[in-house]
């Protein structure tokens, strides 16, 4: 298979497995709370009839730019996708891909003029501090790995067992921050909090929204990757689902039953828990 047949490839699963992985987690939290809740597909639905409905701009809205902002939304995470499962390139471009996109969340809030992108944007801003234990996992895993290519991570774990029973608090970092990501009423996702209806995305219609739920369900899908790849190691294309699977529900279970926190909350328990495993991991390196 071509470079370019293998890029295609992997993209169109990411979005089709994200998108399902995205409804999986709508459902289980509405069966939890007792309701019946949208089908499985609902994500790919919605995607699919915003890029048949009318594309509108708000008179406030800062063009061109409102409009390249959703491209470049939707670009970050297709090159994540070559950098990740296509070509098994450095971790560290990955995570740069997460600061990108904390700068885009920033700037699609601003560019619309609404009153709740413009929330939207100052909180990603304010959350950027629970940004930063992405790259304390990745210093972990470079001490303990020797290196940040992909590749290496996952020779170093075929010889050694995964990193994921060797640096369990590392791990525990990377499923808060997992959390702190879900779309659907997560207590510590403060950029989308629903008291800011749907923070810097509100005010985009039609395709740009379709461009915008492409990127969600594939950053989705290579935030579970990422996870299962570094801490488990190479898995076949059945265990990856069947992994992200059994994550997601997680989430959905944790979002049901846990109180949406105000944005200081959030920020100081992704925080302290980021602070904790880097103590701990750093501990069990050079002590144990």
């Amino acid at each position: 298979m071509n470079l370019m047949a293998d890029i295609l490839l992997n993209v169109t699963v990411a979005f089709f497995v994200g998108s399902i992985l995205l409804g999986l987690q709508r459902k289980v939290m509405a069966r939890i709370q007792m309701r019946p809740g949208p089908p499985i597909i609902q994500h790919m639905l919605h995607t699919l009839k915003f890029f048949i409905k009318e594309t509108v701009f708000p008179r406030t809205a800062a063009m061109p730019f409102y409009v390249a902002i959703t491209i470049i939304l939707c670009a970050i995470w297709v090159a994540a996708v070559i950098i990740g499962p296509v070509t098994h390139g450095p971790l560290l471009l990955l995570f740069a891909i997460f600061a990108i996109h904390k700068i885009v969340e920033h700037n699609a809030g601003s560019s619309s003029g609404s009153p709740y992108g413009k929330l939207s944007c100052v909180r990603a801003v304010f959350s950027a501090a629970a940004e930063l234990p992405l790259f304390a996992v990745l210093i972990i895993v470079f001490i303990q790995t020797g290196t940040m290519d992909l590749n290496g991570i996952i020779a170093y774990q075929a010889e050694h067992g995964a990193l994921l029973f060797t640096l369990p608090l590392t791990a525990m970092i990377f499923i808060v921050l997992i959390i702190s990501k879900s779309y659907y009423y997560s207590p510590l996702n403060i950029t989308l909090a629903r008291d800011i209806v749907s923070g810097f995305e509100t005010e985009h219609f039609g395709t740009l929204r379709g461009f915008i739920m492409i990127s969600e369900a594939i950053a989705w899908y290579m935030l579970l990757w990422i996870f299962l790849t570094v801490f488990l190691g190479a898995l076949t294309p059945i265990e990856y689902l069947i992994a992200m699977v059994i994550l997601t529900a997680i989430v959905g279970l944790i979002n049901a039953v846990t109180p949406i926190l105000n944005p200081n909350h959030s920020v100081m328990t992704e925080v302290t828990l980021a602070f904790i495993g880097i103590v701990g991991s750093l501990l069990m390196i050079f002590f144990l």
